[in-house]
């Protein structure tokens, strides 16, 4: 029997895996959750040696290949997603190179725990901009926690890196990192009737489907690169996006909860005009995620205030709420945040909090 002739099939699998710049697509990076393996006789123990030996990356320092299960001194690490992570040691970095739309929003979720050190940090960036996220507090029971954040593409080919910039006594300490993915974000608009862009929260970081744990966006975020678009967190501690998939959600797919009391808040500003009245209406309740007690949310605009109390059973649920205020200046700033810290009664570790959705503003 003849062969069969090379295929445009076989063509574009050549380009996939000799291409300098992994084309663009929401979802996982080229082995963003990193099962695809080095080579055997690219591994010391853990650690890979060779700066392209984990397939689709660049890699510079110390960073070890790590399976579910394994065990360091007294720890046993595990993997959220599949099977296999990537740990970045003293100074090491991971970098993919990747075709985007030049001028875009994108967002980066991935998926990161702390090993050795009480206080480590974890350096994104996609040149020239960057970002330090701190992982001193963790929200989840497992030791995992997604976080997302955000970047305007200066090129169409950009390089996504994370490094690690502690300096520990073992070099084997630092982060892990696992299922690194992307999305293409989209300007929010105002919908007819709604001074609030993004007020249902649908615009947002790519969420991990088999994953229970939402994303964390990070502190300190103004709303140029935020990965909520339209919304600021400026709270010292993260909110989560979630969706309805994993959480009941007010309306809609998506939803943010409010997860560290009065340290964790999102805000918006708007346009307004000086005396004139505006309403502001919400939604607060819960995620159905073991998150129960006396809950408030309070809300600011101009000189008013409103606390919303909610009573949580943990299993879902929801109530409207309002405050009429009057403008004060041509830029009003809303902010959202809880009055109380909570904690899920399930594992009695993991930080939750109340459920804010579908938000509007109209004038009055």
């Amino acid at each position: 029997m003849s062969k069969l002739p090379f295929s445009v099939f076989h063509f574009l699998v050549f380009l996939c895996c000799f291409s300098s710049a992994a084309p663009i697509r929401n979802g996982l990076l080229m082995n963003g959750n990193f099962e695809n393996a080095p080579k055997p006789s690219a591994l010391k123990g853990t650690e890979i040696i060779g700066s392209d030996s984990l397939p689709f990356w660049k890699i510079r320092g110390f960073v070890e290949y790590i399976t579910s299960g394994y065990k360091q001194g007294d720890m046993l690490l595990i993997v959220p997603q599949g099977d296999h992570a990537a740990r970045l040691g003293n100074e090491a970095q991971l970098s993919q190179r990747v075709e985007v739309k030049k001028g875009s929003l994108y967002s980066l979720t991935f998926s990161v725990a702390r090993t050795c050190a009480q206080v480590e940090t974890l350096n994104v960036s996609v040149p020239p901009e960057a970002g330090e996220l701190p992982m001193q507090t963790l929200y989840s029971s497992n030791g995992w926690d997604s976080y997302a954040w955000a970047f305007h593409a200066s090129a169409s080919v950009v390089d996504i890196l994370l490094h690690n910039p502690g300096v520990e006594e073992d070099p084997a300490c630092g982060p892990l990192i696992d299922a690194i993915a992307i999305k293409e974000l989209f300007p929010p608009r105002y919908v007819m009737g709604n001074l609030i862009k993004n007020g249902d929260f649908e615009e947002g970081p790519l969420v991990f489907r088999n994953s229970s744990m939402g994303v964390l966006l990070p502190p300190n975020i103004d709303d140029d690169n935020s990965p909520l678009p339209g919304w600021m967190i400026d709270s010292l501690k993260a909110v989560k996006y979630i969706d309805a998939f994993h959480y009941t959600v007010p309306q809609g797919r998506r939803a943010v909860e409010l997860l560290a009391g009065k340290e964790s808040s999102i805000a918006q500003i708007v346009r307004t005009q000086v005396g004139k009245p505006y309403l502001l209406s919400f939604v607060v309740g819960d995620g159905s995620n073991s998150c129960s007690g006396s809950m408030i949310v309070e809300a600011f605009a101009a000189k008013e205030t409103v606390k919303v109390p909610y009573e949580s059973r943990g299993t879902g649920g929801f109530k409207r709420a309002q405050m009429v205020f009057t403008a004060i200046s041509a830029r009003t700033r809303l902010v959202f945040y809880s009055t109380y810290y909570h904690m899920r009664s399930d594992d009695m570790s993991s930080l939750c909090g109340p459920v804010i959705d579908d938000v509007k503003l109209v004038a009055h």
